[in-house]
């Protein structure tokens, strides 16, 4: 197994399904779930997104024995990972759909890169989560320390990263990492509440939204306003959304 996908009202579920190894990632893996994010950006139907794992674990992150076979250089995890890795990082980031980590278990230093490229992240009380780059000698090559610290800050993103720490889902909260943490017992409800509530809205405000937010992560605030001014977009709906307006 390595991926399930999984499709109703508008939402699109992705889950690593490798039980066995914490669904640990591969790069046979990380090319199935890129292949899956990709066609779940193409498709007109989806609104939301996803990404999840089976059983105990989101990830644990990177299958050691994979790392075995090609071992890194000056820290660096080799190409085979990097390529689809960063391909999926950059579909759950760009994609024009709203994508949610859903966080059941351990999340561990490349799986934590997945989940931080997701626009929302819902953890569970009982999840494990840390960045152990530093416990193996190795530095981010996915985008942690970009994402990392406009999550958590500049300070508390060194911290984790510098101890190499695990922390909990409680954790993940308080620190501003996660949107909802709930019970592993209510996660499945409380991300479905929320992916619902999120495609019930307009696809392309959504669209928009998306691309206005990454965009104003990725410059100042006078860029960031003068494309939020002068940036047009394509809605088609809005007129009918309008005049429903208190008519139901």
């Amino acid at each position: 197994m390595g991926i399930n996908v999984t499709n109703s009202n508008a939402i699109t579920t992705i889950t690593l399904d490798r039980q066995e190894a914490l669904n640990a990632l591969t790069p046979a893996l990380l090319n199935d779930l890129a292949d899956a994010l990709d066609a779940a950006a193409a498709d007109p139907d989806v609104r939301v997104v996803v990404l999840t794992g089976e059983g105990r674990a989101f990830s644990a992150g990177v299958d050691l024995k994979a790392l075995a076979e090609e071992p890194p250089e000056d820290g660096d995890v080799s190409g085979a990972l990097n390529t689809p890795a960063r391909r999926a990082c950059d579909a759950l980031s760009h994609m024009p759909k709203v994508t949610i980590a859903c966080v059941n278990g351990f999340c561990f230093t490349g799986a934590l890169e997945l989940a931080l490229a997701c626009d929302l992240m819902v953890v569970a009380e009982e999840a494990k989560l840390g960045d152990t780059h530093a416990k193996w000698g190795l530095r981010p090559t996915w985008g942690m320390s970009a994402r990392l610290m406009r999550a958590v800050g500049p300070v508390r993103a060194r911290e984790l990263s510098y101890t190499a720490r695990s922390f909990s889902g409680r954790e993940a909260y308080e620190y501003g990492l996660a949107s909802h943490c709930v019970p592993l017992s209510d996660l499945d409800t409380t991300v479905t509440e929320l992916a619902t509530a999120i495609a019930e809205n307009s696809p392309e405000s959504l669209a928009a939204y998306k691309d206005l937010y990454l965009n104003q992560q990725q410059v100042g605030i006078t860029e960031g306003l003068s494309f939020e001014f002068a940036t047009m977009y394509p809605m088609g709906d809005a007129g009918g959304r309008l005049d429903g307006f208190g008519k139901s």
